[in-house]
């Protein structure tokens, strides 16, 4: 029995910042110091507050320590874990009080959230089998398989209101109901979208990383509802860290029975496999993914026949994301009643964002259907830095839209997003400050479109390049009034020709940004000014000779000597010369340079 547990992020983001040498240092510092039988360290997923890492977690005192580095790491274990005594120094500001260390569920980041796809994130070592069974791990599937029939399972789902949460918002018992009853017997599959190719999110990543199990769980549970033996998940090769999780986690959960043949000595069998994905966005369209599966180049299909009919290898299938598995243990466990008192009347349970851009708590935060966007701007994510308003926050990725500040206060789920022309998405959710142009965000992401475009349909092949085309022409200063009229006409064009959900809503940006910042376009082609100041051919560096010192220091710094003047005199940018780095006002210690 210890008598103390240090959890230490063991994700993607806190391993980036050398968490894997903490963990290494703690263990050496613990047999150092004779507490090998007192202290377990316990390798987890991500904890969520991704700006904070390396995070490190005492129990059972709950002592968040943030952004520790190997040196510190003898302290902590010399101070706190011998003597009792807390670094300070070192703890998560938030957590500290007058009366000592508050818990984690007090501060201002969590006490909003409300945790189940993430329920055991940061908290189980995702390695070990045992540490998930122990949070009752595998027992919503030994429930299913003795008490309950297929029918039950799908009407449980169908009653608890779960919705897709890879973007679409596709009720999840429909699909599991279709894929059970429109072909009744014969080989069926279970498939999991953890292909996660949004910029900016990390959702998907994050579970598979730190509860695996979970995933298993809730597929196993999915195969018996709809009468299928055999499922695959499709994970993005780039993800390591959760690839070899998976690896790990299906080995033991192979050696303990719960995947295999008779699980809990039914005679119900379901196995896993894995797939890796080579980076191809449009694999997370479903019949693109199932296309890859199948060893063909991942692209998708003419819908009818949905896979519920005809999917993987021609055979009935259902295809959930990640997080949407992730809820389904508990909601087995708990009851649909439980999950459908959370969330709003058509969007119910909670809803994992991962959380960048302009934002003080970078990170991952899981919270109930309705919660508005100010909640999670201001009070989640501690606000904007450096004292800038907020402008608009993009939701669904290359597939959403930007929700301006006028919408600071609508309740997000799926329906009030499409109402003001965004989606959900699969959860990225990036925010921009007064410094972003919107132009140039639209023409970000259609950039990466354009690139991830798999080419099967022309609309969407041909038809974003040319958006992209038009968006660069206005972002140098040669678009027209014209342009923007081409602009919303193709756009349209293309959402209702492309062949795929993908290419469908692949003009959202361009669209989104035209309806709530379409003056940021009209200064762009009248004025032949970027109101944010980003587009660099429409935009000059100018020294204020008021506030200019002549310290030369911009003119030192300046990588073409395009700035001239004497010590103690102002200075002069020639704009002709100029490349408009910014490295001069980067340096500059007085604030007289401007860009105009």
């Amino acid at each position: 029995m210890y008598r103390s547990h240090v959890l230490v992020c063991g994700g993607t983001g806190c391993t980036s910042s050398g968490s894997q040498e903490i963990i290494r240092v703690l263990q050496e510092e613990i047999d150092k110091n004779g507490l090998t039988d007192e202290v377990c360290v316990v390798k987890t997923g991500c904890h969520g507050l991704c700006a904070l890492g390396p995070i490190m977690i005492i129990y059972p005192d709950s002592t968040f320590y943030s952004m520790v580095k190997p040196e510190d790491v003898a302290e902590i274990v010399s101070e706190h874990l011998l003597k009792g005594r807390v670094v300070t120094r070192l703890v998560y500001d938030e957590t500290v009080t007058d009366n000592g260390i508050k818990s984690l569920g007090e501060t201002a980041f969590y006490k909003n959230q409300h945790r189940i796809a993430l329920r055991n994130c940061g908290v189980i070592n995702p390695e070990n089998i045992d540490e998930y069974i122990g949070r009752d791990g595998y027992a919503a599937l030994g429930k299913v398989l003795t008490e309950m029939t297929p029918d039950d399972v799908i009407k449980c789902i169908l009653d608890s209101g779960l919705r897709g949460r890879g973007g679409g918002g596709f009720p999840t018992g429909r699909k599991w109901q279709l894929a059970k009853d429109l072909v009744k017997g014969g080989q069926k599959y279970v498939c999991c979208n953890a292909d996660e190719g949004d910029p900016g999110a990390f959702m998907d990543r994050s579970v598979l990383e730190g509860d695996p199990h979970v995933v298993f769980e809730a597929m196993a549970i999915a195969g018996y509802a709809i009468g299928a033996n055999q499922g695959y998940i499709y994970v993005r090769a780039e993800y390591p860290i959760a690839v070899e999780r998976l690896e790990i986690a299906l080995k033991q959960a192979r050696e303990y029975g719960v995947l295999g043949e008779n699980i809990f000595g039914t005679d119900f069998s379901f196995d896993i496999g894995l797939r890796l994905g080579a980076g191809a966005f449009v694999c997370g369209e479903e019949t693109a993914l199932m296309t890859s599966i199948e060893g063909n180049r991942g692209e998708p299909r003419p819908r009818p026949p949905f896979p519920a009919e005809k999917g993987l290898f021609g055979k009935p299938t259902i295809l959930n994301n990640v997080e949407t598995y992730a809820n389904i243990p508990q909601i087995i466990l708990n009851g649909a009643e439980w999950f459908a008192s959370m969330g709003t009347e058509k969007s119910k349970g909670t809803k994992v964002f991962a959380l960048g851009g302009k934002i003080n708590n970078t990170g991952l935060v899981e919270i109930p259907m309705g919660t508005t966007l100010r909640t999670v701007i201001e009070d989640i994510g501690g606000g904007i830095p450096n004292g800038k308003k907020f402008k608009a926050a993009q939701t669904g990725g290359p597939s959403g839209g930007c929700i301006p500040a006028e919408h600071f206060d609508v309740p997000i789920d799926y329906d009030n997003l499409i109402q003001i022309g965004s989606m959900m998405g699969s959860g990225g959710l990036i925010v921009m400050d007064e410094d972003n142009c919107m132009v140039d965000i639209a023409k970000f992401f259609l950039e990466f479109t354009v690139d991830e475009s798999c080419g099967k349909c022309t609309p969407c092949r041909i038809g974003t390049k040319r958006l992209y085309e038009i968006l660069e022409k206005i972002i140098n200063g040669n678009g027209t009034l014209e342009d923007i009229d081409k602009l919303e006409e193709l756009c349209y064009y293309i959402k209702e020709n492309s062949l795929c959900g993908l290419g469908q809503t692949a003009p959202n940006p361009v669209l989104s940004t035209l309806r709530y910042f379409k003056d940021e376009y009209i200064a762009h082609v009248v004025d032949k000014k970027c109101p944010a100041g980003v587009c660099k051919a429409l935009l000059n560096f100018v020294i204020d000779p008021d506030k200019c010192k002549g310290c030369t220091l911009c003119a030192r710094k300046c990588p073409v000597n395009a700035i001239s003047g004497t010590v103690k005199e102002p200075h002069v940018i020639d704009t002709t010369k100029c490349i408009k780095c910014g490295a001069c006002m980067d340096n500059c210690k007085f604030g007289a340079i401007e860009k105009k």
